[in-house]
């Protein structure tokens, strides 16, 4: 039976020789630097293959969703293949949205060629001097971070691939990285969320941080249905949770986030660190009752069907001429 809560899984320990390949069915993947062969001669057309390959096994009829995380700078999947490139900061500042749309569509069209339907960026959290973000975000005006990450999407989306904002409501400004522990905003800050309020749509992913706030009832915003279906700012989109084997949401156990992540209203769980983490996912999703899951299973779906599945060929000569232009000076 393909319906299964096992197809709301994004799994992402994959390996270019299929080792790390899980038996459990999968709605998605997620690439990363260790899955792709360094060579830059060699790794895109291998990188291709893989995920043909991928489409090949749970793709049949029904697109899989393919993603990596390439925003440029520190962020950058490709960047072993075609070096350094700039932060979203550095774009908004260097050349405005211009900048903004015209990397964004150039990430599209190397993922594209990839055969990657989905990139989890751009990010849309509010600059601070010394947090945790970085140079991944644009700017310490919401309208400025709005209009940076809305200009990079647009660019995105009009080569065919699918983005997604994050981290929904907020992490810009804070010290603590989510990846390590559970940061906390301990005052309601509304211009951390104006980005997104700006930015979503239903139509739209969303990623939502593992962050603790005033009135997400003790629960990182990821497992807190108030934050996420319920937000107070009415905010509507495609929800998924940052990876859930990351340390803000490591003090709830496995059935307990998948439970509070589908509670939610979370259209896919999201894991990409270990084979355990992944079949403990899995286990907790199979013990849930249908009314539960079907519900985030029949929006995943629906997400796939709007997906490419990417071409069947690796075209050599088009992801050279890429290549030379993500070389190329910054430019608006």
């Amino acid at each position: 039976m393909l319906e299964t809560p096992r197809l709301l899984l994004w799994n992402g320990i994959f390996g270019l020789d299929g080792a790390a390949l899980q038996p459990a069915a999968t709605g998605g993947v997620v690439l990363f630097g260790r899955n792709l062969d360094p060579d830059p001669a060699a790794g895109p057309a291998r990188c291709h293959a893989l995920v043909q390959a991928l489409q090949a096994r749970w793709g049949a009829g029904l697109p899989l969703a393919v993603a990596l995380d390439q925003e440029g700078g520190a962020v950058s999947r490709l960047r072993q293949w075609v070096g350094p490139t700039p932060t979203l900061r550095d774009l908004w500042r260097r050349g405005g949205p211009g900048a903004c749309r015209r990397w964004g569509a150039l990430w599209g069209r190397g993922l594209a060629l990839l055969g990657c339907n989905v990139d989890f960026a751009p990010v849309a959290d509010l600059w601070a001097p010394g947090a945790a973000m970085g140079d991944r975000c644009a700017s310490a005006e919401p309208l400025e971070a709005a209009r940076a990450a809305g200009a990079f999407l647009a660019g995105l989306e009009g080569a065919g691939v699918r983005g997604c904002l994050k981290h929904f409501p907020g992490l810009g400004g804070l010290a603590l990285d989510s990846h390590l522990g559970l940061p906390e905003r301990v005052a309601a800050d509304p211009e951390a969320a104006l980005p997104f309020r700006l930015l979503a749509q239903a139509d739209r992913l969303v990623m939502v941080a593992h962050l603790l706030l005033p009135g997400s009832g003790g629960l990182p915003a990821s497992l807190s249905r108030a934050m996420v279906a319920d937000n107070p700012w009415g905010i509507r989109a495609r929800w998924l949770p940052d990876d859930l084997e990351m340390g803000g949401c490591q003090d709830w156990d496995w059935p307990d986030r998948v439970r509070l992540c589908l509670e939610a209203g979370h259209l896919a769980l999201l894991v990409c660190q270990t084979p355990a983490g992944v079949a403990a996912c899995a286990e907790a999703a199979d013990h849930l009752p249908e009314a539960l899951w079907r519900p985030a299973l029949e929006r995943f779906l629906a997400l796939r069907r709007a997906l490419p599945a990417g071409p069947a060929r690796f075209d050599q000569g088009a992801w050279d001429a890429w290549v030379r232009e993500v070389r190329e000076p910054l430019a608006g």
